[in-house]
């Protein structure tokens, strides 16, 4: 077993307000889905880029289709 320090509760609570994190902030319902929203957009963005790459690599193997296809 390895043994740990036990650090009494007021000690811990100090530390953990020098780790530089922010107080916690209730968000309205409107925030919240706000938030969603962004997200959601930047996620279509993504796909809409991986597919936009996607499409470009169907369209160069289907003209090498063509070539083989021309022999």
């Amino acid at each position: 077993m390895t043994t740990q320090k036990s650090v009494p509760a007021k000690a811990a609570a100090p530390a953990a307000a020098t780790t530089g994190r922010k107080a916690w902030v209730k968000k309205t319902p409107v925030e919240i889905v706000l938030e969603q929203i962004d997200k959601q957009e930047e996620k279509v963005a993504g796909m809409r880029a991986e597919l936009a790459k996607e499409e470009r690599e169907l369209a160069k193997l289907q003209q090498a289709k063509k070539v083989l296809e021309a022999e």
